[in-house]
């Protein structure tokens, strides 16, 4: 069992004292933090007024200070990167060199450009983060709107860096104030980029704005401190059922929860893809890197799809030699992006794939036999039932007549479906929304975008962590008044 000793920072400050251990999550690693309850009374911000000081800052001045923060975020440059990066070895559910490819490409995420329409997109323009957008409404009222910048609460992710790597970004391009919840399966990597922070420039405000610490979820004396409108007005959870229930619990007028939960994802392949072989290679190559991609851990992965290749004896058999061929190039996706499973297969889903070799006529499975991943190809137009357990590179191919034959599997939990061939995806984007699907995306491209400014899981995150406020201005001569409205009426 590994052990891990570490500390947490709270607003330019790094603290390793009063440490207490927990377990991590899975049982294989213990860490040592600082105890929470000593601190969880500075963990939140109980003056909102401090957030003036973020307020000198332009936007510029936040581009440029997130810019250099980047080019500190060289793993082989940054000791605490380096230290996050090796306990992911043993933490992370993807192997080495995934986890490595995810820290190279960190710095990727502080492109200034990349930056700046984080916000452009969602907010519709930066200067709602500037100052006062002036309209004139129907009526001949003048509307002046400003975003602000909230006090939050982010409760991220340990299966990616992305969650901390958003939460420390968003908050300080919305001149926010933070807290970040250390998971329990990733306790080093968010406190790797403050303690950068705290290092590059300590008395900076937007350093003086970001705390990161631990506390075991379900500790009230600790979270009733945390989860109070006095001092928290943002919750940013991503997690699982049980753990938004749990936050939800602690909502009250004042607050905001916006929920980043896990989905699950699809790919849909139009006939257009048996038109030849190499436009068939093509296609395998494209599904393969949407299911293999993170090792098929994100609820970006395909895991389910289904493919217009008809189900009589010709469509099966082209089905199944695109199974066939998807499985080679899944094998070959490059170290960086996809490997053999780091535990292998998990050993339910690995039961059901050998209970459906053995129904030749109901099933074909390609691979799974030496835990590298698996194509189980329905030969009937439905799903596997055990589809809610597909995970470890293995996907289930689906043949069907028509697009509504996969429509009928789609709900509110289904986040991103990858569409080939483009001409398939611009006739169904009005209607796969209805259906509940939250992205389409070309088919290949689930995990290929480091932008994160477009819409998460339907909801726009940025345009929520802010608070919008308004500033109405009535002319009488204009507008009348409505003593005088009355009067006139009567």
């Amino acid at each position: 069992m590994a052990a891990f000793t570490t500390g947490i920072v709270l607003r330019g400050e790094y603290i390793e004292d009063n440490l207490i251990e927990f377990s991590g999550r899975g049982g294989n690693t213990t860490f040592r933090i600082p105890d929470p309850h000593v601190y969880a009374d500075r963990f939140s911000l109980r003056d909102s007024t401090s957030l003036a000081d973020l307020y000198d800052l332009s936007f510029e001045d936040i581009l440029d200070y997130l810019e250099e923060l980047g080019g500190r975020l060289i793993v082989s440059e940054n000791e605490y990167l380096d230290q996050a990066r090796q306990a992911s070895y043993l933490t992370s559910p993807v192997t080495p060199p995934i986890v490595d490819w995810n820290y190279e490409i960190i710095p990727a995420f502080f492109e200034r450009q990349t930056l700046r329409q984080m916000v452009e997109e969602p907010l519709g323009s930066i200067d709602y983060l500037e100052g006062w957008v002036e309209t004139t409404l129907v009526n001949g009222e003048k509307v002046r709107v400003r975003a602000f910048g909230a006090r939050a609460v982010h409760i991220i992710a340990g299966n990616h860096p992305v969650p901390g790597l958003l939460a420390v970004i968003r908050n300080a391009l919305t001149r926010s104030d933070t807290l970040i919840k250390l998971p329990s399966n990733d306790p080093l990597f968010s406190l790797a980029l403050a303690r950068t922070m705290c290092d590059m420039a300590p008395d900076h405000p937007l350093t003086k704005h970001l705390a990161v610490a631990y506390w075991k979820g379900g500790d009230t004396e600790v979270e009733e401190q945390i989860y109070n409108p006095a001092s928290v007005e943002k919750i940013v959870a991503w997690g699982g059922l049980h753990s938004i229930r749990h936050v939800a619990r602690f909502m009250q007028p004042g607050m905001d929860l916006v929920t980043l939960d896990p989905k699950r994802s699809a790919s849909v392949i139009g006939e257009e893809a048996f038109e030849n072989e190499e436009t068939m290679r093509d296609v395998a190559q494209r599904v393969a890197c949407d299911i293999g991609a993170e090792n098929q851990v994100g609820c970006v992965n395909a895991r389910v799809v289904y493919v217009m290749s008809g189900t009589d004896h010709e469509g099966l058999a082209n089905l199944n030699k695109l199974a066939d061929y998807s499985y080679e190039a899944l094998l070959k996706l490059p170290s960086q992006i996809s490997t053999k499973p780091k535990h292998g297969i998990n050993p339910k889903l690995k039961a059901k794939l050998d209970s459906c070799r053995l129904d030749g006529e109901s099933y074909h499975v390609v691979g799974g036999n030496d835990d590298e991943g698996a194509i189980v190809v329905s030969q009937q137009p439905d799903p596997v039932d055990y589809w809610d357990l597909l995970n470890d590179r293995v996907a289930n191919f689906v043949p069907i007549n028509g697009v509504d034959d996969a429509l009928k599997y789609f709900d509110a939990y289904t986040q991103t479906v990858g569409i080939y061939p483009e001409s398939l995806k611009d006739s169904l984007k009005d209607i796969v929304p209805l259906f509940g699907a939250q992205r389409l995306v070309s088919l290949g491209y689930v995990g290929g975008s480091f932008a994160f400014a477009t819409p998460h899981d339907a909801v726009e995150p940025v345009r929520r962590m802010v608070k919008w406020i308004v500033d109405e201005e009535a002319d009488p001569s204009v507008i009348p008044p409505l003593w005088e409205l009355h009067a006139q009426l009567t």
